[in-house]
């Protein structure tokens, strides 16, 4: 008798001994995960900027590698110079509002394109005829191997008058160099050395 009460404590013994080991691995599992967790999420942290916008609202940003987004930024920055500087509507005002957005984007070489236009009296003619012009980009290279970076765009114009629809072909060649960024150049680009090398009749559609 007192033998079997003996060997039912040991087995007592031996079953609060297993569950305490079992006890102690799972603490050690959660203090592991809990580790790994902690860590993680601070790494994530790390890769947060915040923006205090104005004093008033905090607007949170993920920070990402430059050298990724910025090819993408460049093609937005000429894609965005060539629609401001090349459409045009019958509208005074309209025209200097797009002209004067489009040089914060480059360089005096463009205002050269925009003051012999002026001079020769195009944009009278956009406006005395009630003619629209528009512009298609149908695709930018950009060669990022070199700096500053050599760039050509490739586009059409469409001369739009009531009787019929010019199609014209434009291609244009620039250098990107690096700027600060500014509400007028989200981007961060400055265009040099801007040159219309084609701008041609290729259509016309009567209306």
């Amino acid at each position: 008798m007192e033998f079997k009460s003996l060997k039912n404590i040991e087995t007592s013994f031996r079953q609060i001994r297993l569950f305490g080991i079992v006890f102690l691995c799972l603490c050690a599992l959660v203090s592991v995960f809990s580790v790994v967790a902690s860590f993680r999420f601070a790494e994530k942290q790390r890769e947060k900027i915040y923006v205090l916008d104005g004093g008033k609202s905090l607007m949170l940003a993920l920070s990402q590698d430059l050298s990724q987004n910025r090819p993408v930024e460049a093609r937005e920055h000429i894609r965005r110079f060539h629609e401001l500087f090349f459409t045009l509507s019958p509208d005074p005002a309209a025209i200097e509002n797009n002209i004067h957005r489009a040089l914060f984007l480059c360089d005096r070489s463009a205002y050269a394109y925009y003051q012999n236009m002026q001079e020769k009296g195009y944009y009278n003619r956009i406006v005395a005829g009630n003619i629209n012009q528009r512009i298609e980009v149908d695709s930018i290279i950009c060669n990022f191997d070199s700096y500053p970076y050599q760039v050509r765009t490739y586009a059409r114009q469409l001369i739009i008058r009531e009787s019929n629809i010019t199609e014209r072909s434009l291609i244009t060649s620039c250098e990107l160099s690096n700027s600060v960024r500014s509400d007028n150049n989200p981007q961060g680009f400055i265009m040099e050395r801007f040159e219309i090398l084609t701008n041609r009749d290729l259509r016309t559609i009567k209306r």
